[in-house]
């Protein structure tokens, strides 16, 4: 089957909303970092992967028709050689808003979970699927893409805003779908052919219900429940 959308968007640019919104178009299953747990035997793929070493894009894929979101976004030129008739959606928002939900959401639980794991490694009790994910989130995102610079909001931003551009220089103009949140179904739906479902777009994961999230599934020691 392989993917026929391609999402080149960094995280926290709407993107578990358009993976929902994607699988209610049809487009399902979509790839997404919220899948990791359904899939750890992944992780290595992804670690591999940002060890610059060569993917099987076909075989980690199957039965996906749809990728958005990290780990996936970073390799989107890599998934459109191997997925040439793919379309690619490009998610982003403003930069400022953008860091700042970032830094509040996504870095905040990564630093706690690098936190707990060192805890966990002094105790003795380290399990290693959670520890191979965290190394993941990290050799991905955090080191990979902002070479662990996240209090450098300049450079940050930089990098957000130079992957956006990269997308929009190198992907054909008829083959590129730019959004944002709040332009809801219609240039989704006008981009990729199909009819606008009778319900409201998805609007999931802000950042006061992720921190909602976060703070509710933390006990005093700060293990998770």
């Amino acid at each position: 089957m392989g993917l026929k959308v391609i999402g080149a968007g960094f995280g926290r640019t709407g993107t578990l909303s358009l993976k929902f919104a994607l699988e209610r178009l049809g487009f399902d299953k979509c790839y997404h970092m919220m899948e990791m747990p359904l899939v750890p035997e992944h992780i290595p793929i992804w670690r591999s992967a940002a060890a610059g070493q060569t993917v099987d894009w076909e075989t980690l894929f199957k039965g996906y028709q749809a990728a958005v979101d990290w780990p996936s976004c970073n390799f989107w030129r890599q998934q459109l050689q191997v997925f040439p008739d793919a379309k690619v959606i490009l998610t982003r928002r403003d930069p400022e808003q953008w860091y700042s939900s970032v830094m509040h959401t996504i870095w905040l639980s990564s630093e706690q979970g690098r936190m707990d794991l060192a805890d966990a490694e002094l105790v003795g009790r380290v399990e290693s699927e959670g520890h191979d994910r965290i190394k993941m989130v990290y050799e991905v995102i955090w080191e990979g893409v902002f070479n662990l610079r996240m209090e450098d909001k300049k450079h940050v931003m930089h990098c957000f805003e130079r992957h956006n551009q990269s997308v929009i220089n190198s992907v054909p103009k008829e083959q590129l779908l730019v959004i944002e949140p709040g332009d809801g179904w219609s240039p989704l739906c006008e981009f990729l052919e199909v009819d606008i479902p009778d319900v409201d777009y998805p609007r999931i994961n802000s950042k006061d219900d992720f921190q909602k999230r976060f703070l509710s599934n933390a006990t005093p020691s700060g293990e998770s429940h």
